[in-house]
């Protein structure tokens, strides 16, 4: 009987005999493609696949950014460094006197400000009842503010240390204790968001106590 040989039994090359490369289309040993050419026609190292350019030895220089970029980096460059803390703290403030002037303690869906998807739909979005928390806050009543939204009230003491923090060591270089949160707290704190978001537009009682 006759005997098919195995792989352990494929006759070796001859010495001195010439390896020629796969025909196109085929894979050498191992997977290796036409060329030398690594798994799936890849090149050495991963280089890309066959024919493709590989990467410099020096890596591909720095691309040259446009006016606009050059303008912003310049003029960061030449502002003092209490700039931008300053703009900062202009934008906050031009959130709290929107705030305090539209007076947003009014319930109605087309009151100002508009929320788009409750007065489509009727339902509170995961940020309605912040600008009236808000107003709440700035006039001292906390309960209220918690009543609108609580995540918000609850948020907002961080959210003042961090950016005390931050325009005070950008400013004047204060060095205050760091504040560390963990991508898990703030995974929860967005979870706990989502479920807040949700149950507030439950019809059923005590859910309907967080309706605004």
């Amino acid at each position: 009987m006759t005997s098919v040989p195995g792989p352990v039994d494929q006759p070796h090359p001859a010495p001195g005999a010439v390896h020629t490369a796969p025909a196109d289309g085929d894979t050498g040993p191992a997977g290796f493609g036409p060329g030398g050419f690594g798994p799936g026609g890849f090149g050495p190292g991963g280089s890309g696949p066959e024919g493709w350019p590989t990467t410099p030895t020096g890596g591909y220089p720095a691309p040259e950014p446009d006016r606009l970029t050059r303008f912003v980096l310049r003029l960061y460059e030449r502002s003092p460094r209490w700039a931008v803390p300053l703009a900062a703290v202009g934008c906050v403030a031009v959130g709290m006197s929107y705030a305090l002037l539209s007076n947003p303690t009014h319930a109605d869906p087309d009151a100002a400000p508009t929320c788009l998807l409750k007065l489509t739909t009727g339902l509170d979005c995961p940020g309605c009842g912040g600008t009236r928390a808000l107003w709440y806050v700035l006039h001292g009543d906390l309960p209220a503010a918690a009543r609108h939204h609580f995540l918000f009230v609850f948020a907002l003491p961080f959210l003042a240390y961090l950016f005390v923090a931050w325009a005070g060591n950008q400013a004047f270089g204060w060095r205050l204790p760091e504040l560390r949160i963990s991508s898990k707290v703030i995974g929860g704190f967005l979870a706990a968001w989502l479920a807040f978001s949700v149950l507030r537009n439950l019809p059923w009682a005590p859910f309907t106590s967080l309706y605004v």
